[in-house]
C-alpha cells in the first residue's frame, strides 16, 4: 500500500508534495477542501494522509476531518501539516491520533523521513494485529460423529452469511471453537474476531470495554467493538452481560453504531455478533435478567454445541488432537491410548466436556511415566479406593438391593454406557459385549431401554412410559 491523499487549500503545495511522493514510486490523490477530502477517504481509504490544518471554504477543517477519519479508519496515519503550527494545535492533532505534525514551510527530507516512518509504523502495526488474531485460539474443529457431522453442517451453512449465530451448550462443550469456526470460514476471516468475556468483565468497567472512551489527558481509546471493526465480535455467555449495557448493545445491533464513554462523535461499525451461553436466556428473561429485545436480535440462528457425553465416539479422535497439540507446544511426550484406557474415558463422565478432557491429558502427560501408551490406571475413575487389584466395589444403592434388581439395575446402566459410548450403534455395541445383535434388542426391550435421536446422534436412554 503506497496510496497517499493530500489534502491542502493551496493547490501549489499539494501538488509539489504530489510530485516529490510520486519521484520517490507512491501513488497519490489531491483534495483542495473537506468535502473533496472525505469523498476520496470514502471511496477508497488512502495507506497514508497527509493534512492540512486550515482549509478555505470548507466546512470541516482539519481537526474535524482528523477526528473522522481516525473514527472510522483507526489504522490509516495522518501526518498534519500546518503554517500557523504552535504547540496547542500539534498536542491537540496528536491526542486526535495523528502521526505528527510538521510546520510550514517544510523541509522535504524531512517530511520524507516521517512519511517512510508512519508507513513502517501503519505495516507493523498490521503485521501485529494480524499475528494476535492467529495466536488468539484455533478454529479447528475435531471430530467424526453424528452429533458433531451434524454441528458442523449447521455451522457450515452460517459462514457465508452475516447473520447473527446464538451458541447454547453447556460450559466446556467447544462454543469458541465453532465461532471461531465460523469466522475463518466467512468472509471476515482476514478480519479481527475480537472477544468479549461477558462473565469477567467488571460491570462498572463493562461500557467503557466495549465502546472506548474519549479524554482530554488520553485522547481517544478505542473499545472492543472498535477493534473489531469490519470483523466478528464473539459475547461469551451474554447472560452475564449487565442490564444497563444490554439496552445499549441493543441499539448498537439497530444502529451500527455508538458514542464513546465521555466522547460525543458517533462511531460506526461493521460487525457480525455471535453468541453464546450455558444457560436458559428464555428463563433469564422470565426472571428479569435478560432483554427480550436483545434475546430476539441476537437469537437469530440457533445452533446447539453437544456436550462431551453427547458424543463419545470422538473422545479417541480428541484426546489425540490435545496430545499432539502439547507435544507441538510444550515438548510434552507424544503418547497413544490404549484400548483400556479409551474404553474408560468412553465410559466415564465428563460435566467440564471437551475443556475437562483436555485439561486430563495434559495431566496425564505431565504426570505420566515414559513414552507408551497411557493406561487406564493412569486415568481418575471412580473406583479409585483402596481394595484388592481387580476387585470390584459395590456401594450406593446397588449394594442394598437383591440380586436380581441389582443385576438388572447394573445390565441397564453397562448397557446405556457401551451404546452411547457408541453413539447408538447397536451392531457395534453388540460385537464389543460379546452378544448376538438380536439377544441385546431382547435384553434392551426387557431392560426399559431405547434409542432415540438427539443433536444429531443415537442417544440410549430409560423408556420413561415402561419406568413409570
Amino acid at each position: 500500500m503506497s496510496d497517499i491523499l493530500i489534502v491542502d487549500d493551496e493547490r501549489d503545495i499539494r501538488e509539489l508534495i504530489s510530485d516529490i511522493l510520486e519521484d520517490e514510486g507512491y501513488t497519490t490523490r489531491l483534495a483542495g477542501n473537506s468535502d473533496d477530502a472525505m469523498k476520496e477517504v470514502n471511496a477508497e481509504p488512502p495507506a497514508l494522509l497527509i493534512l492540512d490544518i486550515w482549509l478555505k471554504d470548507s466546512k470541516m477543517d482539519g481537526i474535524d476531518i482528523l477526528k473522522t477519519v481516525k473514527r472510522d479508519n483507526p489504522d490509516v496515519p495522518i501526518i498534519i501539516i500546518s503554517g500557523h503550527g504552535n504547540i496547542e494545535i500539534a498536542v491537540a492533532a496528536i491526542k486526535q491520533g495523528a502521526y505528527d505534525f510538521i510546520e510550514k514551510p517544510f523541509n522535504i527530507d524531512q517530511l520524507l523521513v516521517v512519511i517512510r516512518r508512519a508507513m513502517e509504523t501503519s505495516r507493523l502495526r498490521r503485521e501485529n494485529t494480524a499475528l494476535r488474531r492467529k495466536d488468539t485460539g484455533a478454529a479447528e474443529m475435531v471430530g467424526s460423529s453424528a452429533a458433531f457431522r451434524a454441528l458442523v453442517g449447521q455451522l457450515d451453512k452460517v459462514t457465508k452469511s452475516n447473520g447473527r449465530v446464538m451458541l447454547t451448550g453447556p460450559a466446556g462443550s467447544g462454543k469458541e471453537v465453532a465461532a471461531r469456526y465460523i469466522h475463518a470460514n466467512s468472509n471476515r476471516a482476514s478480519a479481527p474476531f475480537v472477544t468479549v468475556g461477558c462473565a469477567s468483565i467488571d460491570a462498572e468497567r463493562m461500557e467503557e470495554v466495549l465502546f472506548g472512551r474519549e479524554s482530554p489527558e488520553r485522547g481517544i481509546e478505542p473499545g472492543l467493538l472498535e477493534q473489531a471493526h469490519g470483523g466478528v465480535v464473539y459475547f461469551d455467555e451474554v447472560a452475564d452481560m449487565p442490564l444497563g449495557t444490554q439496552s445499549k448493545i441493543l441499539r448498537v445491533l439497530v444502529d451500527q453504531q455508538f458514542t464513546r464513554v465521555g466522547g460525543t462523535d458517533k462511531v460506526r461499525v461493521d460487525i457480525r455478533v455471535i453468541s453464546s451461553t450455558n444457560r436458559n436466556l428464555e428463563a433469564e428473561i422470565g426472571a428479569g435478567n435478560f432483554r427480550q429485545e436483545l434475546y430476539h436480535r441476537l437469537n437469530v440462528v440457533p445452533i446447539e454445541v453437544p456436550s462431551l457425553e453427547e458424543r463419545r465416539e470422538d473422545i479417541p479422535e480428541l484426546a489425540a488432537y490435545f496430545i499432539e497439540g502439547f507435544h507441538q507446544t510444550q515438548g510434552l511426550p507424544a503418547r497413544v491410548l490404549s484400548d483400556e484406557a479409551v474404553t474408560l474415558m468412553q465410559t466415564m463422565i465428563w460435566p467440564g466436556n471437551v475443556r475437562q478432557l483436555k485439561n486430563l491429558i495434559e495431566r496425564v502427560l505431565i504426570l505420566g511415566d515414559g513414552t507408551g501408551p497411557i493406561e487406564a490406571r493412569e486415568l481418575p475413575s471412580d473406583d479409585d479406593k483402596p481394595g484388592e487389584e481387580g476387585r470390584v466395589v459395590i456401594s450406593g444403592t446397588l449394594a442394598t438391593m437383591p440380586l436380581r434388581e441389582a443385576r438388572e439395575a447394573f445390565e441397564r446402566e453397562y448397557l446405556l454406557t457401551q451404546i452411547n459410548r457408541f453413539g447408538g450403534n447397536i451392531s457395534r455395541t453388540a460385537n464389543f459385549v460379546g452378544m448376538e445383535r438380536s439377544a441385546l434388542h431382547r435384553k434392551l426391550k426387557s431392560l426399559g431401554v431405547v434409542t432415540s435421536n438427539k443433536a444429531g446422534a443415537r442417544i440410549a436412554e430409560v423408556n420413561q412410559d415402561e419406568e413409570a
